[in-house]
């Protein structure tokens, strides 16, 4: 009896050392904006161009953006969703707003919660400053969701495919 308890808790800490590897790899997929405060050329009151996003630990094979502001009066309000990005250290600024792309990057875009396809900066009412989260995914395969998808169906495309994931958060007053 004894020898089956000594294996028992032998295996016990190569089991809780697995666990953590795994959680390890998942905060490897390091977001950079280069900024914490956005700048106003990303912003409906500059050219609300998307800005560029760095990445570093990216593993995957192909890369989803979603950029959102959980301070809005309605509840979150996603400004941008876009998919099927090849891995790369850097999401060019600039994205064009259409929703199938080939240059800068080839990637897939979905309709935001202005209703439009493509980026759309920060806008919020004069007062308090918003918090704007970019959310990098790092997934195992390329999704096949249609152009102008909303985000409910990124999200849903998304489960079960997510090798990484990584955040930014940058904010913006008027």
């Amino acid at each position: 009896m004894k020898p089956l308890i000594i294996v028992i808790v032998l295996f016990i800490p190569i089991l809780s050392m697995t666990v953590i590897g795994v959680e390890d790899d998942m905060q490897k997929l390091e977001v950079k904006l280069g900024f914490d405060r956005i700048p106003m050329e990303n912003t409906c009151e500059g050219k609300n161009i998307s800005p560029q996003i760095g990445l570093s630990g990216l593993n995957a094979t192909s890369v989803a953006v979603i950029v959102d502001d959980p301070d809005a009066s309605g509840g979150t309000f996603t400004h941008w969703l876009i998919w099927n990005i090849k891995p790369a250290s850097i999401i060019p600024a600039g994205i064009p707003k259409s929703p199938s792309l080939s240059e800068p990057i080839k990637a897939v875009q979905g309709l935001n919660d202005f209703r439009k396809i493509g980026y759309m900066g920060p806008c919020p009412p004069p007062g308090k400053s918003h918090r704007y989260f970019f959310r990098v995914y790092g997934l195992d395969k390329k999704l096949d969701i249609k152009p102008g998808s909303t985000r409910h169906d990124l999200e849903n495309a998304i489960q079960g495919h997510i090798l990484q994931q990584g955040e930014a958060l940058a904010i913006f007053s008027r």
